[in-house]
């Protein structure tokens, strides 16, 4: 009896250790897998693709100088987000390290150079939006928090929410640290000259410094490492804006849109129609639905809202690195570093 009970145990015995090797082998095959799709996603090679505006830019109206300044400013921003997804950065931070750069620069309408609102304030707008989560934060009229792009960031990994407004938005912004400031911080002569000629014509307007009709949004599209995209846009909006006007820049899927499956999109434009239309999602349904390619949608969306009378422009990327900056007015200041290209800049319609 002894003996049976000894050869049962130890097939028993055996049983359970040819069990736990087949757990083995597939736990070890499921850490490869994870390796393996990990490798591959690292794969990638990353592109990051900026904006400063759209509008009446023509090279008839620019120095060398300031031709040379502005575009100093955009490839330093190139630079430090390009920087950050070659090292292995995320696409989300690429993003926001870019338009930082912008927002601390007076050429741009975001940041230190925002427009100013009827009542002689800044009153700034910023969204984000990550498309390997589908993830997006928003700020809207603030004044008060140095860099709306970060803050837009924080809304969308810190909070359960997608968009905060004007004082709500400053609460939670204190609540995060982050960097809070006067309105004074941003306002500069040159700004209050502008808005006081365009209070003489009692109306609102885009963006007059240059011939009264550049948008001067600031926007990034990035692709990493890891094959994630991710897109963001932060502006100061109108001229003689009254009455908390929004636009379309804290809108996601106006302003921004961004998903891996098809792209990532930042706008530039009179916001109205951009909100309107839906532009930036537009382009990815068009991918989505209609199985175009990001250089066909993104044309025919731009040249549909020219249809009608909206004007502006978009940058966006895709998963597989493809690039494509249109826009209906004439000129847009543009760029984007590849590992291949380096950093290309454009600002007129002919470049």
């Amino acid at each position: 009896m002894r003996f049976y009970t000894i050869v049962l145990c130890a097939l028993l015995f055996s049983c359970q250790n040819i069990e736990t090797d087949e757990n083995s082998d597939q736990l070890s095959k499921q850490e490869k897998d994870i390796k393996n799709s990990s490798t591959e996603k690292k794969t990638a090679s990353p592109r990051l693709v900026i904006h400063g505006g759209a509008g009446n830019i023509l090279k008839e109206n620019f120095t060398p100088e300031k031709q040379k300044a502005y575009e100093d400013k955009l490839s330093e921003a190139l630079r430090i987000g390009y920087k950050i997804l070659n090292e292995g950065g995320t696409s989300t931070e690429a993003v926001v390290s870019t338009l930082q750069v912008l927002e601390r620069s007076p050429l741009f309408n975001a940041g230190i150079g925002a427009v100013l609102t009827n009542d002689e304030t800044v009153s700034h707008d910023a969204s984000i939006m990550n498309g390997e989560t589908n993830q997006a934060g928003a700020i809207a009229g603030s004044n008060q928090i140095e860099s709306p792009i970060m803050a837009a960031y924080m809304v969308m990994n810190n909070s359960d929410h997608v968009l905060l407004s004007g004082e709500g938005a400053h609460k939670f912004a204190r609540s995060q640290q982050l960097s809070m400031v006067t309105p004074d911080h941003f306002i500069t002569e040159k700004r209050l000259d502008q808005l006081r000629k365009v209070k003489n014509r009692s109306k609102a307007d885009i963006d007059p410094f240059i011939l009264d009709k550049k948008m001067g949004t600031v926007g990034a599209c990035a692709l990493d490492k890891f094959g994630n995209l991710a897109a963001g846009t932060s502006t100061g909006g109108m001229t003689n804006k009254k009455y908390g006007r929004i636009g379309d820049s804290p809108i996601i899927g106006a302003g921004t849109y961004a998903n891996n499956e098809t792209c990532a999109v930042s706008s530039t434009g009179h916001g109205e129609f951009f909100i309107r239309n839906v532009v930036a999602y537009d382009i990815a349904a068009r991918i989505k639905y209609n199985g175009q390619d990001l250089i066909n949608a993104s044309n025919e969306t731009i040249n549909e809202l020219g249809t009608k009378n909206g004007t502006g422009g978009v940058i966006c990327l895709d998963k597989r690195g493809n690039i494509n900056m249109p826009f209906n007015t004439a000129g847009m200041f543009r760029g984007y570093y590849t590992d291949s290209s380096g950093i290309v800049m454009k600002l007129f319609s002919d470049q």
